[in-house]
């Protein structure tokens, strides 16, 4: 059998920050594109691999092959059973489940489409799932999906949505020696930024998962020159919201959190998807494997697949708290969870036909 952490380590070795994910969609490419099972396709740097078999079912396997920039990381350095390095947590363990699976299983049980994409870890309209879509809908169809977002191989339901504000709070100039002729901004900073951090999170339970919200500052601007009262003092915040709100609802909850402001712009926000595990693809990749199931506090792709009426779930190798980090890495353990769970599930499909 493969070794399929020295397989991640490959993947890990190909350098792929994001808009640089030529590099690994070429590796891909030359990995599949001999497999006679598979119709390919490449769409920029992203690439689709598919079985056309009239199976009953099509499962979409999707993994991001693009990182974070680096960290001191580069490069894979494995110790043991642990694989370090940039993008080996997220989410190239995942990436290499998928790619042993799309060049091994010739027979599977359900039609597969294997999708490859780039840009992920930027903002979305720059995502290689859309830039696919563009090209060519059909390529993204499927009755379900599987996200190989670092799940620690375990299900993580939905995803939350992501909203995006600018808070701006007005003054009046003086000069710093006569501050009382003006008004300074910065300084009125003090009471929202207070409000903000006495901010209690909303805990949703949806279908058996508790989603916690998030509302935290995450950049200030502010300041005219160093003898100058400034009138002027914005804050960005960053709200992630539960799925069981849209987009307009967060924002006028998040309003209502930050009170009395001079500006508020919304300048991103992305809705959530719900947690959605009863197809029996889903349902039964969950029973037989006992997998546990927990809700997903992050965005992922998930609500791309979802907001496309496909049924979605995050399912990955690596610990998602370490995501990003310089010490990113990613255990054996996880990958070969992660690829025997899905070699079940695409060789026996939602009822098992070697019964």
């Amino acid at each position: 059998m493969t070794d399929l952490l020295a397989l991640a380590a490959e993947l890990v070795d190909i350098p792929s920050v994001s808009f640089e994910e030529a590099q690994i969609a070429d590796h891909l490419e030359a990995e599949l594109v001999g497999m006679p099972w598979l119709a390919v396709d490449r769409i920029g740097d992203n690439l689709v691999a598919r079985t056309e078999l009239g199976r009953p079912y099509r499962l979409v396997l999707a993994g991001h092959t693009d990182t974070v920039p680096p960290d001191a990381n580069l490069g894979a350095r494995i110790e043991g059973d642990l694989l370090y390095g940039l993008g080996s947590c997220d989410m190239k363990g995942s990436l290499a489940a998928m790619l042993e699976l799309a060049r091994t299983v010739e027979d599977p049980a359900v039609d597969l489409t294997y999708v490859f994409y780039a840009r992920e870890e930027v903002a979305s309209h720059h995502s290689g799932l859309a830039e696919i879509e563009r090209s060519d809908a059909s390529l993204l169809a499927g009755d379900a999906a599987l996200l190989g977002e670092p799940t620690s191989a375990g299900i993580e339901a939905g995803c939350q949505g992501v909203l995006r504000a600018r808070l701006t709070l007005l003054g009046a100039r003086a000069h710093t020696a006569r501050p009382w002729m003006g008004s300074n901004a910065i300084h009125r900073l003090a009471p929202l930024l207070e409000r903000l951090d006495a901010y209690q999170p909303r805990c949703p339970v949806i279908d058996g998962c508790e989603y916690r919200e998030a509302v935290q500052a995450v950049w200030v601007e502010g300041g005219v020159a160093g003898n100058v009262v400034p009138d002027e003092a914005v804050v960005t915040v960053s709200h992630r919201f539960a799925p069981d709100r849209t987009p307009a609802q967060a924002s006028t909850a998040l309003a209502d959190v930050v009170g009395e402001v001079d500006g508020f712009e919304v300048t991103d926000a992305v809705a959530g998807a719900p947690p959605s595990l009863a197809h029996p693809l889903l349902s039964a990749l969950i029973d037989r494997n006992h997998l546990p199931v927990a809700a997903k506090l992050g965005w992922t792709d998930v609500a791309f697949f979802a907001s496309r009426d496909v049924p979605a779930a995050n399912f990955g190798a690596g610990d998602a708290t370490i995501a990003h980090t310089r010490g990113e890495h990613v255990t054996r353990r996880d990958i070969e969870t992660v690829y025997a769970a899905l070699a079940d599930l695409v060789t026996r499909g939602a009822h098992d036909r070697t019964l």
